[in-house]
């Protein structure tokens, strides 16, 4: 009856402010006075600093036309995300059984379909087979299952009393982050503890490189995302998009990913004093800074201001197309860590996108008609 209620209740958001309640004053005791940055990690010496801005110094400068391209941010990416962290509101469970298809993959009773494939042979002999791990698109909806249709079309949608069911069963966790982990391996990344901090793996350079050019990879990390926030471990997001962030703003070693980050990463994450930190991060080195789009909205920016209600202009220094644009940012700490602290298919279904032989291969889905420039809509994997 909850859920029945909920549904009655629940309006369509119709435009991207009404999808986004990150900057609304209201439920934010959370959030300490001076405290803006928590969970943020910052330079400890100007040393630090100079030595971030060396390793900026070597990313190539964003270039005048990609500058002056007037950019907007997109409904469809709001809306899906805000979907997701409410709990799919409008949500109708499928009308098939629930035979709970995913927690049995992650129990290693079935395959994976249609390849035929369990669980443990992908844990134990696909890591650091990038290859496979790469051009392979039937895998990743079975190892980061979501309350929504992927490509893969054999790959059932989570319920609610699944989800429930896969959270308390251990084996199921131990090996769905064993898969995060196979797949964070993949990107050139390491999983340091139970609570979700990340770092540089030592093939990161490698991997960087790779993961800055395969764009249907950006897919892939928004599922990846919202599986964790599905199946228990929120927490682990914050300290994945931090990194990834910082990589693609400050360290300009994964600039064609900034985009996604800030768009479609960033919202994934359902406790709004996180997104807040993490979009303070990004405002405080993005260029240039009078083209920031995700900061809070006109009506409410008197909360930003300084002295005076007035908001801080940028300086002449930031804003100077030729300048270094990532000379303040900082470093994540001194060991390169992120810290959470607890803190093919046919497309079936999917009304308004088509699905090529192309996507398919590719495992991206375009829309009909994208709503945010020269930017594709896309459907998470």
């Amino acid at each position: 009856m909850g859920n029945l209620m909920g549904s009655l209740r629940y309006k369509e958001p119709r435009t991207v402010e009404e999808c986004d309640s990150t900057w609304e004053s209201d439920s934010e005791s959370d959030e300490q006075p001076g405290d803006e940055d928590s969970g943020i990690s910052e330079c400890v010496s100007r040393f630090e600093t100079g030595r971030c801005g060396e390793q900026a110094n070597m990313s190539p400068k964003p270039s005048d036309s990609k500058s002056s391209t007037k950019m907007k941010r997109s409904f469809y990416a709001a809306k899906d995300l805000y979907k997701y962290r409410h709990s799919y509101p409008n949500y109708k469970a499928p009308r098939l059984p629930n035979d709970y298809r995913n927690l049995r993959f992650y129990l290693n009773k079935i395959p994976l379909i249609p390849d035929g494939i369990f669980i443990e042979e992908i844990l134990t002999k696909w890591r650091g087979n990038y290859d496979k791990l790469e051009h392979n698109h039937t895998y990743i909806q079975w190892l980061f299952p979501l309350r929504e249709q992927g490509l893969n079309f054999y790959a059932q949608e989570l319920t609610q009393e699944e989800i429930k069911e896969f959270q308390s069963t251990r084996e199921a966790k131990r090996r769905f982050l064993l898969a995060y982990t196979l797949m964070l391996d993949f990107y050139g990344i390491k999983l340091l503890d139970k609570s979700g901090n990340v770092a540089r793996a030592s093939n990161w350079q490698e991997r960087f490189q790779h993961l800055n050019e395969s764009q249907h990879n950006y897919l892939r990390i928004t599922r990846i995302l919202k599986s964790l926030g599905e199946l228990g471990f929120e927490a682990f997001k914050a300290p994945l998009v931090r990194l990834l962030l910082d990589e693609a703003l400050c360290r300009g070693t994964l600039p064609n990913m900034l985009h996604s980050t800030l768009e479609y990463y960033v919202y994934t994450i359902r406790l709004r004093s996180h997104r807040r930190s993490l979009l303070r991060y990004a405002r405080q080195h993005y260029q240039p800074a009078n083209t920031f789009l995700w900061g809070p909205p006109a009506r409410r920016r008197g909360a930003e201001a300084g002295p005076g209600g007035r908001v801080a202009e940028p300086t002449p220094e930031r804003e100077r197309r030729g300048g270094d644009p990532h000379r303040a940012c900082s470093p994540l700490t001194k060991k390169d860590s992120v810290g959470g602290g607890g803190g093919g298919g046919d497309g079936k279904g999917i009304k308004g996108y088509t699905v090529s032989t192309k996507n398919l291969q590719e495992g991206v889905m375009e829309r009909g008609r994208g709503d945010r420039g020269k930017y594709i809509e896309t459907v998470p994997l």
